[in-house]
């Protein structure tokens, strides 16, 4: 394995693209424990439309997520299980992009990282358990839909896009999941859960060494096909400019969002994360001018907040919260941008909000999970996400300014509320 050692960072990365294809990022922590191992592979829920043998394969929305959850069944028993009385602390996710399994131990690393490559790696779906995972999976859909947050992320996300599957629910709709059967979990698997789709990162105190020899012995020989994705061929447009929903709520809550361009894969993306995370705090964090305005006339309270999201084909910014007057706040979000675009930030405040972005990303580096989601995100979009310092030292006013001036404009904006039902 080839070290590279980021004296900046004082850290150091331990990188190999293995045989089969398998990225292997091990980045050693000799003073601690805990060791922390993370499996994923570049498949999320936008990837519903995909060719696999040189066929265009639509499957149902829900689908990654599905087969997350019944990736644990094993021939004998629940890998899940076993992790945990090996005294593992496993878990997975499914986010837009990426599937991930991991777990974290100080003790039977080696056995319960075998066992991660392992039930990753090979399936084993009938079609009574698939079944039965249906009415489990059914019910926690349910209660997301019942969530408030969730239907103005959704929703939002809905009234950006009208055609990239950025718009399609993670977890799917009850009807959707309802196609599903353990043939389209098995291909989606061997479309996938392929090494040269994958990524393994281990953080601790290991050996690098040892980690490849592992991976190299337990995992499949095969690489596996480059898949082709299809999400979407999306307008500059924005699909709704407004959308509102009655639900069990005490007052209202609203998301205000902007269509952002899409970053194409590679180090721009690095540095589009950098700059939309300054341009939110700047815009419309604690410390800023709107967001002080806003809360000393009730307009916002602490509820109020947001973020800038970078996804396949898909960018946006998000600001919100809890507030009796939605539309107010959007207009006013909207006019504070203009305002920075035409007069610019006072440098002081720049300069501390570029530190503390800074800091907040060095602190990440104390997170073992933090590392080794960075690195896997980092390998799919075909950057480096610890050479943040040198990005940030690029960084200038004027960047920020022009990426409020292209991203947080009318013609880009969605308003998403939740109102109370009426009585």
């Amino acid at each position: 394995m080839t070290p590279v050692f980021y004296e900046s960072l004082g850290e150091t990365v331990y990188r190999r693209t293995l045989p089969n294809g398998l990225e292997l990022r091990v980045v050693p922590k000799p003073d601690h424990a805990k060791k922390y191992a993370f499996f994923a592979t570049r498949y999320g829920g936008m990837d519903t439309r995909f060719c696999l043998n040189g066929k265009w394969l639509d499957t149902p929305a829900g689908i990654a997520h599905y087969l997350e959850h019944k990736m644990f069944d094993t021939k004998e028993g629940n890998a899940l299980q076993k992790l945990a009385q090996n005294g593992a602390e496993p878990n997975a996710f499914t986010s837009n992009a990426m599937t991930g399994y991991y777990f974290d131990s100080t003790d039977h690393f080696d056995e319960n990282l075998e066992i991660l490559l392992s039930f990753v790696s090979v399936p084993y779906f009938t079609e009574e358990s698939v079944a039965k995972e249906q009415g489990i999976i059914g019910q926690e859909i349910r209660m997301i839909e019942d969530n408030p947050d969730w239907q103005l992320y959704i929703r939002t996300l809905r009234a950006l896009y009208s055609v990239n599957t950025v718009r399609t629910s993670i977890a799917g709709t009850v009807e959707s999941i309802s196609h599903i059967t353990a043939e389209t979990l098995y291909d989606c698997h061997k479309a996938f859960y392929t090494p040269s789709n994958m990524i393994l990162t281990v953080v601790g105190n290991v050996d690098p060494v040892r980690i490849e020899d592992m991976a190299c012995r337990i995992l499949p020989k095969e690489r596996g096909a480059v898949i082709q994705r299809d999400y979407g061929e999306e307008p500059d447009g924005v699909a709704e400019r407004e959308t509102r929903l009655a639900m069990e709520v005490s007052g209202p809550q609203f998301l205000a969002g902007f269509k952002c361009r899409p970053v194409p894969e590679g180090e721009a993306r690095l540095r589009a994360m950098v700059l939309g995370d300054i341009a939110c705090d700047l815009l419309f964090g604690e410390s800023s001018p709107f967001y002080q305005r806003l809360y000393s006339r009730g307009l916002i309270n602490s509820s109020f907040g947001g973020a800038f999201e970078l996804m396949p084909g898909a960018a946006c910014i998000y600001a919100g919260g809890e507030s009796k007057e939605p539309q107010t706040v959007a207009t006013e979000l909207q006019g504070e941008a203009d305002r920075l675009v035409r007069e610019g930030v006072d440098d002081d405040f720049f300069q501390r909000t570029l530190r503390a972005n800074f800091g907040s990303n060095l602190r990440g580096l104390n997170s073992f999970e933090n590392i080794a989601v960075s690195l896997t995100e980092g390998c799919f979009g075909g950057y480096d996400p610890l050479c943040f310092p040198q990005v940030f030292a690029s960084v200038t006013q004027e960047d920020v300014l022009a990426f409020l001036r292209e991203s947080v404009t009318e013609d880009r904006a969605v308003l998403s509320e939740i109102v109370p039902k009426e009585a």
